[in-house]
């Protein structure tokens, strides 16, 4: 399976809760995202006695073919979002009687204008044809490290003043190992730290110590030479070594065709084996518990303030866009769809 095929199921888990309906900065849940995979600076989550996690721990098992072990390969992404404040710098006040006497008046979406915002930067880091043999006798050591920033947006800026996005800078590791545990079969192990300095003081867990940490922390595991083994239903000859796996705060699961062992998606939100996408989705909403229907008739329903608010997002703003250019057709779509027709047996009937 192509790794843009495997991505469709991977960002569904990166952006999901990443804004809520109704996808506007003032709605109280959307105050308090960001709850998937979300790995903490060791400094702070040892200072608050380690109830919010700075790891994040894989265990899966890889088949080789009898004879060619030496020839597995294996590709390995870890992907999360880095989250950054983004304001908007307003220019010198003017003193104006009238503005002042119709403060009130002020639209929804100017109200919360100064309010700064969270956005997410999506972050990557791949090792590419890494050999099993190799990590075997060599577990590697992979650094994570983006710097802070402070990016002037000169193209969006708006009228009301100028967009500014801060970004804290983040350092982890992520720590790869092997071992043979049964002829032809290895134990495959994917270790991610976030170790962030100078956080140990920081007490908001809500605000501050997330823009230095991992949010929607998953990992993207492709094979060469092998296949991996469902953790989910594994053979019963399997079963002991796959209750050996331990995963902490997240799932390995088969993603790919019905039948495809060539790659997992190691996810915060438990999913089953082969996830798919609905093909009569025109898009992500962010809400994998909801139906898109009923989503997408709600966002045409909003005020024209609430939509004012969708659009200083540049992916609810996105979201939008898409809705109200859905043709009837496309509607009809959404409304559902038979997967699956088949007779039913005698012993069914009763």
């Amino acid at each position: 399976m192509r790794i843009e095929q495997i991505k469709e199921i991977a960002d569904a888990v990166l952006y999901e809760g990443y804004l809520l309906y109704p996808y506007r900065q003032s709605a109280l849940k959307n105050r308090t995202r960001w709850t998937f995979g979300v790995v903490y600076p060791r400094e702070y989550s040892e200072a608050n006695g380690g109830i919010e996690p700075w790891t994040m721990h894989t265990e899966c098992l890889v088949e080789g073919v009898k004879g060619q072990a030496d020839d597995i390969s294996l590709d390995i992404t870890v992907r999360f979002l880095h989250l950054l404040a983004r304001t908007v710098v307003q220019p010198e006040p003017v003193k104006d009687e009238h503005v002042e006497a119709n403060a009130g008046e002020w639209s929804l979406a100017s109200r919360f204008a100064d309010e700064p915002l969270q956005e997410g930067i999506e972050r990557e880091v791949s090792v590419l044809d890494l050999s099993l043999s190799e990590l075997i006798t060599h577990p590697r050591i992979v650094e994570i490290n983006f710097p802070g920033e402070r990016m002037v947006d000169d193209k969006h800026a708006i009228s009301t003043g100028q967009i500014v996005r801060e970004q804290q800078p983040i350092v982890g590791a992520i720590l790869l190992g092997a071992e043979p545990v049964g002829e032809n079969l290895f134990k495959l192990s994917v270790h991610i730290e976030n170790r962030t300095p100078e956080t140990g003081g920081v007490t908001s867990r809500r605000d501050a110590v997330l823009f230095q940490s991992f949010v929607s922390t998953h990992t993207i595991l492709q094979v060469k030479q092998g296949s991996f083994i469902s953790l989910m239903d594994p053979p019963e000859a399997l079963q002991p070594l796959v209750k050996g796996c331990q995963n902490l705060r997240t799932w390995p699961v088969l993603v790919g065709n019905q039948g495809e062992r060539n790659a997992l998606v190691s996810s915060p939100i438990i999913l089953y084996d082969y996830p798919q996408i609905a093909p009569e989705s025109p898009g992500a909403l962010f809400d994998g518990t909801e139906i898109d229907e009923i989503l997408s008739l709600r966002i045409m329903t909003l005020t024209d303030e609430e939509k004012d608010q969708m659009r200083q997002d540049e992916r609810t703003r996105e979201i939008l866009e898409r809705t109200e250019a859905l043709t009837p057709e496309q509607f009809m779509k959404l409304h559902g769809a038979i997967r699956e027709l088949r007779p039913i047996s005698e012993g069914e009937k009763e």
